[in-house]
Formats: structure tokens, sequence, C-alpha cells
């Protein structure tokens, strides 16, 4: 008897556990973030995030529109615009996958006025629009409850892939989980802010 109930404990947790060892199961790893040539996106390297479709020219700026610093992330049309490095929360990783934790930065060849970091991070809430907005300002790494509006995903959306708000760097914070979209404010410029319809992107990577 005792042998037949070992053998049913064996066979039940047997029988639990193979889903996990399957290609789609929750141990496997995430799926690797490419860049618009089909390379890896790598933790470091200078891309421009661009939107999809592609227009002849576009990207991401940085803008002194609602106060003088930090600066607001917006959408432009014309060239040039700013490239970004993408650091995850495990530094070691060379290559960013999909729904990881990460800090955007613009270039530190960027030249912004101001004296805040060109690290993004979302900024409070704006009564004035009824948005939040993606800013600058944030620091890179130190997870935790003080810099939780300085981590940003990377989601994959049809084709291509968004921007998502969503950290899980701290277990006891309340955050909200958001796509990035854009919003047109009255003076005709588009931010970068939590939305329900996302913006998609891809990622230009010069050589």
């Amino acid at each position: 008897m005792k042998i037949t109930l070992a053998a049913f404990v064996v066979l039940f947790f047997a029988l639990r556990a193979e889903p996990l060892l399957g290609g789609g199961g929750a141990g496997a790893e995430p799926e690797p973030v490419l860049d618009s040539g089909g390379g890896k996106l790598r933790a470091g390297r200078s891309c421009y995030i661009q939107p999809v479709p592609i227009p002849p020219s576009g990207g991401l700026e940085v803008a002194s529109i609602r106060r003088k610093c930090p600066l607001d992330v917006i959408t432009v049309q014309e060239d040039p615009s700013l490239p970004s490095l993408f650091i995850p929360i495990n530094s070691k990783k060379g290559v960013i996958p999909v729904s990881t934790d990460l800090n955007i930065v613009f270039s530190d060849e960027t030249d912004t006025g101001c004296p805040h970091s060109n690290v993004w991070r979302l900024d409070d809430y704006d009564n004035s629009t009824g948005q939040w907005f993606v800013t600058t300002g944030g620091v890179v790494g130190h997870p935790g409850r003080q810099t939780v509006r300085n981590w940003f995903k990377i989601e994959k959306y049809e084709e291509s892939y968004k921007l998502v708000y969503c950290p899980s760097v701290c277990s006891t914070c309340k955050v909200q989980c958001k796509d990035i979209g854009t919003y047109l404010d009255s003076q005709g410029y588009e931010h970068l802010a939590l939305s329900d319809v996302p913006y998609k992107i891809q990622f230009l990577c010069p050589a």
C-alpha cells in the first residue's frame, strides 16, 4: 500500500510539473527585444525610439513646455531626435528581454541645458491636464520605493513594441500599470504620457 501511495504522489507532481518543462511554460526565458534590423537590443547601446508606422523622420526629444526644468519627453516629426540607452535592472544581462524593468536614458552626449539627469521618470499627476507625463530627472539603478517612478518596460505589441509603466521593483509599493502613449497639448506638442492607447515603436540602432 505504501509503495502504491508513493507512486501516486510521484505521478501527481510529475503531471503538475509537466507544463513547466515546455518552451511556453512559466519558467521559459522571456524573448529578447529586437531592433529594426532584427538584432537583439543590448544594454547600454545607443538607439533611436521611432514611431510605427515610420514617418520620413522623427522620434523623441525633450522640451521645456510646462516648466523650465526638468524637461518633458515629447515626440518630434523631424530630425535630429535623441538616442536612448536602455539599462535593465539586472546589469549583468547584455541583451534586453521583454517585460523586464529598465531605466531609459537619453544619451550622455545630450546637452539639455538643465541640471537634472536625462533619465526618464514618471512625473507627478498634472491637475491642469489630468495626465501623468513622462519627464526627465530620474536616477539609474537603486530599485525600490524611492526610484519606483524611474522604471519602465518594453512589451511586444502587434508586430512591434510599446513602452509600459508597470514597475515590479518595489513589492510594497502600490503602482498603476498602464501603457505609454501620447497626449497632444493646447500648444500642439505631443507628450509621452500614461494612456489607454500605446505609442507603437521600434528601435533603430546605428552600427
